[in-house]
């Protein structure tokens, strides 16, 4: 079996932490979050980066990213496009950003042709995860059976400030029964974790109860489930320009059609990002000390030889 690929979704507008975090420096050369999540995949095994940026952004990244990773690891670039003409829908569509991760998954379907997993750029997972997810790419996924991270909720929350979360519904034998969106989560004074939806009164999670971070595995037979939700999706919301198509939105339909099954791997370390601009002294604290551990070396990529 092919070796799989890793797919960065890194088109996304960071408007609450006000810039590009996708190529903003945290490590203690300058590394981004993305360079330790590819260091990471490199070595456990993934053969390909694919990047879904904007096309605007393609020489940011070749620059950042392409010049940096040559020779380490093939690097690909598929688009996401605000219009939508290559599905159809022939009228200009007025959009004040992207359609969504979902979409973002689709802009790879004529490029990935092996398993695959897909990350944030903006997300710190561990290694470990990346060796799970290997594990699971090479030995169990197959066209039915694909594959979630869940994180312990405690371990993913940021000090500056609410986040959302999908809260996974495990049944027995790990399987996923459906994601429960919850917003503006946090822990209060008391080391409570609440949450406030707008529409349910406030409620507590446990600090085990375990969350998606948006670290999927897949086989490619994905996009071809992906495609006409997305084509029913747009029909729907043309006139809504905030509207998104979401992976954990369509990963839900699917469950609900019996057309897909989505394992839950657990994985017992932290999982951080930058989701409000002063997480970045509490990210590049956390790098910082995972390098004094010698998790990383302090210049991630001077040396090829843990690669």
């Amino acid at each position: 079996m092919e070796k799989p690929t890793l797919i960065i979704l890194a088109a996304g507008m960071a408007s609450r932490y006000g810039g590009n975090k996708q190529i903003d420096g945290f490590g203690p050369n300058n590394e981004t979050i993305l360079e330790y999540s590819i260091y990471d995949a490199i070595r456990k095994g993934f053969k390909r980066v694919c990047f879904i940026i904007r096309r605007e952004h393609q020489e940011i990244f070749e620059e950042k990213f392409g010049k940096r990773l040559a020779g380490l690891v093939e690097v690909i670039y598929a688009f996401q496009e605000s219009q939508l003409q290559e599905y159809g829908f022939d009228d200009v569509i007025l959009r004040e950003k992207p359609w969504g991760t979902g979409h973002a998954l689709l802009a790879a379907r004529n490029l990935v042709k092996e398993n695959f997993s897909v990350i944030n750029a903006d997300d710190f997972y561990g290694a470990e995860a990346y060796r799970q997810m290997f594990d699971f790419l090479t030995h169990q996924a197959n066209d039915k059976t694909f594959a979630l991270l869940g994180y312990a909720i405690g371990q993913t929350l940021s000090d500056s400030g609410p986040v959302t979360r999908g809260v996974c519904k495990v049944a027995a034998g790990g399987t996923l029964q459906r994601l429960d969106e919850r917003t503006k989560v946090y822990r209060d004074s008391d080391e409570n974790i609440i949450f406030e939806d707008t529409d349910e009164k406030p409620g507590y999670l446990k600090d085990d109860d375990l969350v998606s971070m948006n670290f999927w595995g897949f086989t490619p037979v994905i996009f071809g489930l992906l495609e006409p939700l997305f084509k029913s999706f747009v029909k729907a919301n043309r006139h809504n320009p905030k509207a998104e198509f979401l992976i954990p939105n369509a990963a839900q339909q699917l469950l609900q059609q019996g057309k897909a099954t989505f394992k839950v791997l657990p994985v017992n370390t932290p999982c951080f990002g930058v989701t409000y601009y002063e997480d970045k002294a509490l990210v590049k604290d956390a790098l910082s000390k995972l390098i004094t551990q010698t998790v990383y070396p302090e210049n991630l990529w001077e040396t090829n030889d843990n690669l």
